[in-house]
């Protein structure tokens, strides 16, 4: 709880509309000083828009806003400087009656038209929301036409009317699909502003520039000096008085011009005083290059947390600390602000490193390569921008086509996933993850559980989800990119290989098999035309084998033929020189070639000739993707063909179910959680998935062996029996499960044995469950486990006893999409059990999917289920049916304000 008993989650950071920041808390009694000289600061007109009158009771009114609690009245403040910064607007709600409250904000006026007023609807609302409001209401005077304009551009659905003298706003306080698209579209142009302050400023300033150039705050001054940034560029240095020619500065306050973003080059325990000092001067932005914060345990992370402050305070934004630097190659920016050796050239290529060291690499890799960047920038600890912000700008710099990103953690994926799904419709986003061995440390209690444990499959499902192309090394990073950077992506997965060496070709065609690539026969017109001017030695197949003897008019033509086939998506051309000194004009002849196919499809080389041919392939302005292998460019189009399919299929839709009873699942959660944190009852676990419309098998529950062989005998079938009890999980594992009983006296007898080995193994015994045999189906488990950052995670696998055994797991984090579930189901080893494998009748496989898409819907509302397992779900040729399922819950963390900001966001 914070400071007058309300709750500490309500208070935020938020980002504004030109990238700052500042705090929005509840307010408290103590804070009456604070809103009265917030009152008497506004203008007479801003009172009266608001107040109804210029004429206000500063005093009177004042107590009134600082009078709350935690139910029917709150007011939130927004602060300049942290919680005891500068009042700069306020919002508030106060219950009318019952669900009804009345809403009120107003904005200081210097500070409007930065989004104040979006953000404190949409956290008000929010917080009402929490508190039993359903409807807020505005009156707003006629002519407050900026106040209307807050609430008409909120996405929230509104009700207007106009009355005597007044305008009155009704609006539900439940988020809205299009307002939740809102807060993240301003979210999203936050960011930018930004980011456009780091990579664009005006001028510049290093802390901690150093006379010796090979320290690295003389290495990075030097650079900025050296590379031509468009600015100034001010060293502060109080040690000295020139530092590379240019007239030092003993602190930031002495500099004589405005400063935008400051380099800061100081040993650890000198950056905090160094940040208030450039939070004084109205610096902008921070590049933290200093180490000896979190990543080094001890006192590093609280003096991080100190950092933000800091920064928060002043509205500044960190990049870092622990980092190399930020590059703009822009011509008419040249911003070097790193302390590498090298510069890369300009190009359409945007890199973010996690790891500092890594980032050294990669520019070195990139001049290597030829592969141009449009900017650099290396986040090292994540205090506050992060790669969420550099995927957000990217998405608008004209200067990039492609993103990549070498991560090393998330600060939050779900924004990421959302971002990353928006922007890679028109841009490709390439991921490198590190620490893919450990993604669930914890103990699994559940199949689904246990499947997830010990893996990064959330990962992978996230970059699946979004379009994020993931590669497994650096170097297929680089590889990827530089194809994409020069090439359009494939629209299909039919590749055409040509070459004039038959070995490479088979390695080629080989690799494109192993990662999802078809190599098909070429159309008998291609051939037709190719064994025109090829010798009756060559194939005409797929791959097409020139032989060694192969000529520059050879290659040009195969090309060209080959391109214009329709049913060819993406073409890799191999050259091995027999004769070295034919090399450079075959090299040519394949360059013009490409040239001439005009990116109708994307083509690769492979040429195994040696650097210096190379170049030749970059002539006249000409930048041909080439790889030093076959191997190494058919994984890149492999990786292209998969980008480039998820981009062709249409918009992925979140299904609504109108049948659920979201309210009655609380109620059943919350008389769970009443006992604490555990396992669902069965008669719990029936009634919740009730509420979403899952089907479960006609069962009943009983106390005694002789109520079970009653229960048997009503139902009239063939059943099975279970034993219940909350320590009782895996049912088999214990003897808890006996299948295929028939007739009461059966049951009886199965139910006696079945207590006597519960009780003998210490296990709690509370009853059984008589259950319909349900037979004729394919056993499939659909689960979820809650992930602290990725949230509820979906897994579908094969079902029964051997689920965990086959780990054959399909996995997508809520919510999910219909494409989803689609593509989870079929994605599986074992999906030809469900499509009639062997002439076995087809299951229902849409039934399945629903039961997925229910079950996202349900965790997605209700994040106090922890863990989850529907095991088996036995698909059916007409329907499924949840034969067996286990649901854990815990108490859940409260929801984060809208538009708030947390570090490495």
């Amino acid at each position: 709880m914070s400071g007058g008993g309300l709750p500490s989650n309500l208070s935020s950071d938020v980002v504004l509309r030109d990238g700052s920041t500042v705090r929005i808390r509840p307010a408290q009694p103590e804070d009456l000083a604070r809103v009265q000289d917030y009152l008497l600061g506004l203008s007479p007109e801003t009172r009266r828009l608001r107040f109804w009158t210029a004429a206000v009771n500063v005093g009177e009114l004042a107590r009134k806003i600082v009078d709350v609690d935690d139910r029917d009245h709150l007011t939130l403040l927004v602060l300049r400087g942290g919680d005891d910064g500068r009042m700069i607007g306020g919002a508030q709600f106060s219950r009318i009656d019952g669900g009804r409250a009345e809403i009120g904000m107003s904005v200081a006026d210097e500070w409007q038209g930065m989004g104040i007023g979006s953000i404190l609807l949409g956290q008000v609302a929010q917080a009402a929301a929490a508190r039993g409001v359903t409807i807020l209401v505005a009156e707003v005077l006629p002519e407050n036409h900026g106040m209307i304009g807050v609430f008409r551009e909120s996405g929230f659905p509104l009700s207007i009317r106009a009355l005597p003298g007044t305008i009155e706003i009704e609006l539900p306080v439940s988020l809205t699909d299009e307002a939740v698209g809102q807060f993240e579209r301003r979210e999203t142009a936050a960011s930018v502003t930004a980011m456009r302050t780091f990579l664009t400023p005006r001028s510049v300033a290093v802390v901690g520039a150093s006379r010796d150039r090979t320290s690295i705050g003389g290495q990075l001054f030097h650079n900025l000096l050296t590379e031509e940034f468009h600015g100034p560029v001010y060293p502060v240095n109080p040690k000295a008085d020139v530092v590379h020619g240019v007239p030092a500065y003993p602190a930031i306050e002495k500099v004589p011009g405005p400063v935008d973003v400051a380099f800061i080059v100081v040993p650890a325990a000198f950056v905090l005083q160094v940040a208030r000092e450039c939070g004084e001067k109205g610096v902008r932005g921070l590049v933290v290059i200093s180490s000896g914060f979190a990543e080094v345990g001890g006192d590093g992370p609280a003096r991080q947390r100190e950092l933000v402050e800091v920064c928060r305070a002043y509205g500044m934004r960190i990049i870092g600390p622990n980092c190399m630097g930020i590059v703009n190659t822009d011509p008419q920016v040249r911003l070097n602000g790193t302390f590498a050796s090298i510069f890369p050239p300009p190009g359409r290529v945007g890199f973010l490193s996690q790891s500092g060291a890594l980032g050294l690499a990669v520019m070195q890799h990139a001049v290597e390569l030829g592969l141009g960047l449009s900017s650099f920038v290396s986040v090292g600890n994540k205090a506050d921008i992060s790669g969420n912000d550099l995927v957000a700008y990217w998405g608008e710099d004209e200067r990039t086509d492609v993103i990549l990103l070498y991560l090393e953690s998330f600060g939050n994926p779900r924004r990421f996933a959302r971002l990353a799904r928006e922007v890679g419709r028109r841009k490709p986003i390439v991921a490198v993850k590190s620490g893919r061995s450990a993604a669930g440390a914890r103990a699994a209690a559940s199949h689904t559980g246990a499947l997830l444990a010990a893996s990064d499959v959330t990962v992978d499902a996230l970059f699946r989800q979004a379009g994020v192309i993931r590669t497994d090394t650096l170097e297929q990073m680089f590889d990827v990119a530089e194809l994409l950077a020069n090439q359009p992506a494939p629209k299909g997965d039919r590749v055409a290989i040509v070459t004039n060496a038959g070995g490479l070709g088979i390695l080629c065609a080989d690799t494109c098999d192993a990662n999802g690539l078809t190599v098909p026969p070429l159309s008998e017109t291609t051939k037709g035309k190719l064994r025109e001017f090829l010798p009756p030695e060559a194939s005409v197949e797929n791959p097409v084998d020139m032989i060694a003897s192969a000529s520059d008019e050879d290659y040009g033509r195969a090309i060209r033929t080959v391109a214009d086939d329709p049913d060819v998506d993406a073409m890799i051309v191999i050259y091995i020189p027999p004769q070295v000194e034919k090399a450079a004009a075959i090299v040519r002849a394949i360059a013009q070639a490409v040239r001439d196919v005009g990116g109708r499809i994307p083509v690769a080389t492979t040429l195994m000739a040696g650097t210096g041919v190379r170049a030749e392939l970059r002539a006249d302005g000409a930048k041909i993707p080439s790889f030093s292998f076959p191997e190494q460019a058919a994984i890149a189009v492999a990786r292209a063909a998969a980008y480039g399919h998820w981009r062709t299929k249409p918009e992925r839709i979140v299904p609504r179910f109108v049948d659920v009873r979201r309210d009655a699942a609380y109620a059943v959660i919350a008389g769970a959680l009443g006992r604490g944190a555990g396992w669902l009852t069965a008669e719990e676990l029936e009634e919740l998935l009730g509420c979403y419309g899952l089907p479960m098998a006609r069962s009943a529950r009983v106390a005694t062996p002789e109520e079970a062989g009653a229960a048997a005998a009503g139902l009239g079938t063939t059943v099975a029996l279970k034993a219940l009890g909350p320590d009782i999980v895996h049912k088999t594992d214990v003897g808890a499960v006996r299948l295929a009983l028939e007739g009461p006296d059966e049951v009886i007898a199965a139910a006696k044995e079945m207590a006597r080995r519960i009780r003998k193994a210490g296990l709690t015994l509370e009853g059984f469950l008589v259950q319909e045999m349900v037979s004729g189906g394919v056993e499939m488990l659909v689960g979820v486990a809650q992930d602290p950052l990725f949230g509820p995670v979906v897994a579908c696998s094969a079902g029964g006893t051997a689920a965990e055994l086959l780990r054959d797991v399909s996995v997508r984090i809520a919510p999910i999409t219909d494409l989803d579930a689609s593509e989870m189901v079929r994605s599986l080893k074992t999906f030809p059990l469900l499509d009639g494998y062997r002439g076995a009748q087809k299951a229902d496989v849409g039934a399945l999917e629903e039961v997925i898409l229910r079950v996202s819907t349900m965790v997605e509302a209700h994040p106090s289920i922890a863990e989850m397992d529907c095991n088996p779900v036995m698909v059916l040729p007409h329907g499924a049916v949840i034969v067996d399922a286990r649901v854990r819950v815990q108490e859940a963390a409260p929801p984060k304000p809208l538009a708030s900001r947390s570090t490495g966001e």
